[in-house]
């Protein structure tokens, strides 16, 4: 086995059929209201933990951020309303770990041409929601989302809502996999170069 084959900075091993297998069921058929966990101090906790990711990406903070996510990782943003099969449709982002480090490294060189200068941005995260699926040690979250970006003399919107899959891992909850759902996904967007 060569070096870092097994290192989710270097190469995409887990990104494998039971990796898509297990994402596609998670974002499927699971924020019903059966699931869903009324506890105010759970409920409260995932909201500042969403709240606090907002914060380092609006503050460019991208090591805090990455911290908050599980070394196999994944960031969706579907190109169709109602998230699809990233195997067999295009999306408007897929990156695993090794992809979101490749982009952080971007952002912060000098050859992010669409981010000079660094987009402006402040996030607005509201109507966070608490959902069980199955396992102690996983979650599932729901929120809505606007994004303002400053950018070129411009301010535009994103708008949507976001899953979560987290994961409790050594008594702290991560991100193992976000999907992001533009309202306008199947139409033009421009270059979202920044991290939705």
């Amino acid at each position: 086995m060569s070096v870092g084959a097994q290192d989710p900075s270097v190469s995409s091993f887990y990104v494998n059929d039971s990796f898509y297998g297990d994402l596609i069921a998670r974002f499927q058929d699971w924020d019903h209201d059966r699931n869903g966990i009324c506890d105010p101090v759970e409920r409260d906790a995932f909201r500042l933990l969403l709240e606090r990711e907002a914060r380092f990406l609006d503050q460019h903070k991208y090591d805090d951020w990455l911290a908050m996510l599980t070394r196999e990782c994944v960031y969706w943003a579907p190109a169709r309303p109602g998230g699809g099969d990233p195997r067999t449709e295009i999306a408007v982002m897929f990156d695993d770990r090794r992809r979101l480090e490749d982009r952080v490294f971007r952002l912060r060189s000098e050859f992010a041409w669409s981010q000079a200068p660094a987009s402006r941005t402040v996030r607005m995260i509201s109507n966070v929601e608490v959902f069980e699926y199955g396992e102690k040690d996983r979650r599932m979250l729901r929120s809505n989302f606007i994004i303002n970006e400053f950018w070129d003399n411009e301010i535009r919107q994103l708008v949507g809502w976001c899953g979560y899959d987290m994961q409790n891992i050594d008594g702290r909850w991560l991100i193992r996999a976000k999907q992001i759902n533009l309202i306008n996904c199947d139409r033009c967007i421009r270059n979202p170069s920044i991290i939705l």
